[in-house]
């Protein structure tokens, strides 16, 4: 299980990006710019759905 924040590998050297943390149960997101603000959450199936249909929608 990763209980670390971490980056998307297409996110550049600045910080606009966003930061995920996973869960078997749970995907939290935050702003890398405004960590301090807190962060969403969202059940697995519904993250899971988001990035494959980004990804369909991509290709």
């Amino acid at each position: 299980m990763n209980q670390q924040w971490h980056k998307s590998s297409y996110s550049g050297a600045n910080n606009n990006c966003v930061e995920v943390r996973e869960t078997p149960t749970v995907v939290h997101m935050r702003d890398t710019q405004n960590r301090d603000l807190g962060h969403l959450s969202f059940p697995a199936e519904e993250w899971t759905a988001l990035l494959t249909t980004t990804h369909t929608e991509q290709a």
